[in-house]
């Protein structure tokens, strides 16, 4: 056959372009359009995913926010407060041997250069309730109070608790050396006793003997009981009211040295047997971020799930009457050479497209809520960059499955019925 016979006869098409099927572009054209062209019912199926996004974006950025909040109050409290003790013992044997161990009288000294320590202070309650009073002289006839305990403790308390004095001051080393017969009263001691201002150096009597006022405590970040108290100088208790020993050393520390003060101060208490004490530590602030954040995420998630499941049945009950209602066209389509695939394909898109638009006013109207919320709240908003990210393609995910089941039945409408029912 010549070339010319071969330029006379008619091309063959090949499948691909034989196929009458759609095209990527007309694909996303039909789908685009689809969505458009009823405006009523795009709000009302972007309500449902909008909400669910929106809930879900909210409720993690305030569980972030919530768990930086709480890890906030916590960093300036607990984590930075460690107590030391005479450890107990689990054996008799050990018992016996632990009763001999106290804390000695300088562990302050001892553990004030270790690393990540910033305050350090002494603490002990005296276990016999001494007789306290404003007069000298004891009324049988006068009504009874409940006494106020008495708190033996070093110089550095106030530091270390983080307290604040109302008036007056806090004794100090000289007093603690000389054993001066000072206190100072928590607010609530001061109260009992009828005591509120302390420039005339007020007096109260302790088994009879009389101790000046030199302050007036009112608040601690830490041992509340304070307020509740008579706290006087260690070496004022030990010499005049026969203090055995002290009970708790209690340190303030900085953010995360927690595991090196655990480690340290024992051995700094005492090097030949460090086991000999107790040490409450606070763990890493990293660990204890993760855990109480993570505790949050579990409730907020739960109810972003049930937004977003809620979105999704409003995506496929929408989705699935649109179907119902444009068998007509379906049949058309299919008539003209559509292949399953390209009408299930066609449903999908329109579904998962919903889904997107829905995602992203989700995720806008999240995190305007959540700066909301902290705006009003005093606090400062925290989100990660992956939420708003996530809300979309949750929407995308959401809109993309509940579009599945209607997609499916849409693709197996055959042509000549759909034409007859939707004629």
């Amino acid at each position: 056959m010549t070339d010319s016979a071969h330029e006379a006869s008619p091309r063959v098409a090949s499948p691909s372009t034989a196929s009458v099927g759609f095209s990527r572009a007309d694909l996303v054209s039909e789908a685009l359009t689809s969505v458009g062209s009823r405006p009523s019912r795009l709000l009302i199926t972007l309500t449902g995913i909008v909400l669910g996004v929106a809930s879900l974006v909210t409720t993690i950025g305030m569980a972030q926010t919530t768990a930086g909040q709480i890890t906030k109050q916590f960093d300036q409290v607990a984590a930075t407060r460690v107590t030391v003790e005479p450890a107990s013992s689990a054996s008799q044997a050990e018992e016996r041997q632990r009763t001999k161990v106290t804390l000695p009288w300088d562990a302050v000294t001892r553990v004030e250069g270790l690393a990540g320590i910033e305050d350090a202070a002494l603490v002990a309650e005296i276990e016999t309730q001494p007789e306290i009073s404003m007069v000298e002289l004891y009324d049988p006839t006068s009504a009874k109070r409940i006494a106020p305990d008495v708190v033996a403790a070093s110089p550095g308390l106030l530091d270390t608790v983080a307290g604040h004095i109302q008036t007056g001051r806090f004794f100090d080393t000289g007093h603690d050396e000389r054993a001066d017969r000072v206190v100072v009263l928590g607010a609530e001691a001061a109260k009992s006793l009828g005591i509120n201002r302390v420039n005339r150096q007020p007096s109260i009597f302790i088994d009879g003997v009389p101790y000046t006022v030199i302050g007036i405590l009112d608040e601690v970040a830490t041992r509340s009981s304070l307020l509740r108290s008579v706290i006087m100088p260690l070496t004022t208790a030990r010499e005049q009211l026969d203090l055995a020993h002290p009970q708790t050393l209690d340190l303030r520390i900085k953010i995360g040295a927690g595991p090196v003060v655990k480690q340290q101060a024992p051995i700094a208490l005492s090097p030949n047997s460090p086991e000999s004490y107790a040490v409450k530590a606070p763990s890493g602030p990293g660990d204890l971020q993760e855990g109480i954040q993570a505790d949050i995420n579990i409730v907020f998630l739960v109810l972003g799930i049930i937004a977003l499941l809620a979105g999704g049945i409003g995506i496929a009950s929408v989705t699935l009457m649109s179907v119902m209602e444009r068998v007509g066209e379906i049949g058309l389509r299919r008539a003209l050479g559509a292949r399953t695939r390209d009408i299930s394909a066609q449903f999908m898109l329109e579904s998962a497209t919903t889904g997107v638009l829905g995602g992203l006013i989700g995720a806008g109207a999240g995190v305007f809520a959540l700066v909301g919320i902290s705006i009003v709240q005093g606090w400062t908003p925290v989100i990660a960059l992956w939420v708003p990210a996530l809300g979309i393609a949750t929407g995308a995910l959401v809109g993309l499955v509940a579009g599945t089941y209607p997609a499916v039945k849409a693709s197996r409408i055959e042509p000549v019925t759909a034409l007859r029912d939707g004629s």
